[in-house]
């Protein structure tokens, strides 16, 4: 298991097809967020001959985010905001959201493309450098674990690891 400290954005009203600069529009405001990941399932089940990345990262609760949902007017640029990431208290990624490979914007009107985005509806944006995967010595998530996800103006989101009997999840 493996986690990803990022920048959540919430919907506030319904968007399709619309354009990057149309995008923060139809932003209510951000959170924080730990995309959970659980890298086995995504490499082993994802198919072939890439893994598909969301079969490790759909079972319930995978996606812990809060504490709050801070207002694009207290927020007005997205892009400037600090990004950490603990586990049980060592720093595991530190970077702002200026380093996205996409911007909120961009991220937003990508998805107006295929889908009709809905009041409520909730985006991770991606994460920084300092994940597990790839990692030449990745240490992964074990039982009793905590994470931080931590991002300026919004706050803290902590989260206690439950390592998951298998049985108990879906295929």
């Amino acid at each position: 298991m493996d986690y990803e400290g990022e920048l959540v954005v919430v919907i506030k009203k319904k968007a399709f097809n619309i354009s990057v600069d149309e995008a923060l529009d139809h932003v209510l405001g951000y959170s924080v967020g730990n995309d959970v990941s659980h890298r086995g399932w995504q490499i082993e089940r994802g198919g072939e001959p890439e893994p598909q990345y969301s079969m490790g990262k759909d079972a319930d609760g995978w996606a812990p985010w809060g504490p709050a949902i801070v207002s694009t007017s207290i927020i007005p640029d997205p892009q400037t905001l600090q990004l950490t990431t603990k586990v049980n208290g060592v720093m595991k990624q530190n970077d702002t959201t200026a380093n996205m490979i996409f911007g909120v914007a961009e991220i937003v009107s990508f998805f107006s493309m295929g889908i009709t985005l809905q009041p409520g509806d909730v985006i991770f944006t991606g994460t920084p450098a300092g994940i597990n995967l790839g990692a030449p010595n990745p240490v992964w998530l074990v039982d009793g674990d905590v994470v931080e996800v931590g991002l300026t103006e919004i706050g803290t989101c902590t989260n206690k690891f439950s390592d998951l009997d298998e049985d108990e999840l879906y295929y």
